[in-house]
């Protein structure tokens, strides 16, 4: 696009989606906005992280297209499962298992990644505007602007976008959630390899029947570098909700996490202990819930202007598979994509409703429908009952198995194939190379956890 037809863009939101919307719109020829109510040093100094923000393979091919690769901590190749049952004596462990995904995840700090795509995109002349964004100055901005871009989150704005009622399966939170970042133990072959031979190459994954899950990885804090991040999935009516409850600072977050893994995963609970809080960031941990929301991807302001929306404020996923800060890049990318080829057909095209719509539902069939549907999956939704009772027993046993469920963190679309029992075990017999019957068949609760699992 030649100067004098440089189309504007303003966008709202400095998260980690808005801020790669800018940088991408600029980098492909537009004339940028973005507009916060915090300065950039309180976005990145004085909030917490939303969220850890993994991204699993395929996204880190598809953020590359907005900025290079700034990491080199808080990747991972694999992943550690354990999954018991059952309370006190009673309870049992059911399966574990180790796989390499077949890919490399990295997290990073979501505040970060945003600072340092927010200082490129000023680098580059791209103007931020520090002011509060109500409706009212909405209605301004997308009177002035050739493309207007919520992206201020579950909260903020979103709910000039109602909610697509057919594409919304809940209508509370499915889990309590808690995160926090902790320091004292590197990231080395040695760390936590109790649990695999795969040391800190391996994340950890900690599944309880009644009560939830629990998330350790890997990850790089904005100031303190190598660290590990934790986040809580409690479900509602179990135990851990209450310890979540009581938390108030980074402190009694450590100690909910120490007090949880004590009683119910005992045999990490040594390593856990040996970490402590971050003490120079008040803000390395977070607390709440999300309800699982898709809303209509255009809203219009009081005055009739087009406004769409990216990010968590179109498709608000529960973080328990990973799909929030994936799915916010891969749409952006993919949206920065779309304008700009529209525009090199044809420069006095408009970005109308109609093709904003069209450009989500595109987004919807490549990506956002398979991620909402693996985040019910690894929520334990009942739809998906079948798929879990047979799936998880047949990767214990079979590496390759492992492999491929995890696998649907990178791309979930698979999972849209799978629809019923008879699709489940035809999956696991071609994944692994032999009957699934067979495969199950082998399938026996291991009893007690081993101290270092070998993969099948």
């Amino acid at each position: 696009m030649a100067d004098q037809k440089r189309r504007s863009v303003a966008i709202v939101g400095a998260g980690v989606t808005g801020t790669s919307a800018a940088l991408g719109f600029l980098d492909a020829g537009f004339d940028v906005t973005l507009y916060s109510d915090r300065d950039r040093e309180s976005l990145r100094d004085k909030v917490p992280p939303t969220g850890v923000g993994v991204l699993f393979g395929s996204s880190r091919d598809w953020d590359a297209q907005i900025i290079d690769d700034l990491y080199e901590v808080g990747n991972t190749t694999g992943i550690s499962v354990r999954l018991s049952s059952g309370e006190g004596t009673e309870r049992v462990d059911v399966l574990e298992f180790n796989p390499d995904y077949g890919y490399v995840a990295q997290a990073v700090d979501l505040r970060l990644r945003a600072d340092d795509r927010l200082g490129r995109f000023l680098e580059r002349g791209g103007r931020f505007g520090v002011e509060a964004v109500d409706p009212d100055r909405l209605d301004e901005i997308a009177a002035d602007n050739d493309l207007t871009l919520v992206a201020t989150g579950k909260g903020g704005l979103s709910t000039l976008f109602p909610v697509d009622e057919s594409r919304t399966h809940y209508r509370e939170p499915q889990r309590r959630l808690l995160q926090v970042t902790l320091t004292g133990v590197d990231h080395g072959p040695e760390s936590f390899a109790y649990r695999s031979s795969a040391g800190g190459d391996h994340s950890l994954f900690n599944l309880d029947a009644q009560n939830g899950e629990i998330f350790v990885g890997p990850f790089l804090h904005k100031d303190a570098g190598a660290t590990w991040s934790f986040i809580v999935f409690a479900k509602p009516d179990g135990a851990w909700a209450p310890k979540i409850d009581e938390v108030t600072d980074a402190a009694s977050a450590r100690q909910a996490i120490v007090d949880i893994f004590d009683e119910w995963f005992p045999a990490d609970a040594p390593a856990i202990r040996e970490l402590a809080v971050i003490d120079s960031d008040p803000y390395s941990w977070l607390k709440g819930a999300v309800t699982p929301t898709v809303r209509k991807p255009v809203g219009t302001t009081k005055s009739g202007h087009v406004v769409a929306a990216i990010g968590d404020t179109a498709i608000a996923v529960d973080p328990v598979a990973g799909q929030g800060a994936q799915n916010s890049l891969i749409q952006v990318a993919e949206l920065v994509q779309a304008a700009k080829a529209r525009l090199d057909d044809d420069p006095s095209a408009e970005f109308s409703a109609q093709w904003l719509v069209d450009e989500f539902e595109k987004h919807w069939e490549r990506r956002g429908h398979a991620s909402v549907e693996v985040t019910r999956l690894y929520l334990g939704d009942p739809d998906y009952a079948t798929h879990l009772e047979l799936a998880f027993p047949a990767a214990a046993v079979n590496v390759d198995v492992a492999s491929a469920l995890f696998g649907l963190l990178s791309d979930p679309n698979p999972l849209l194939t799978l629809g019923d029992r008879d699709d489940v075990l035809g999956f696991i017999s071609a994944v692994s190379g032999e009957p699934a019957d067979d495969v199950l068949g082998r399938f026996e609760p291991v009893g007690s956890f081993s101290s270092r699992a070998v993969p099948a």
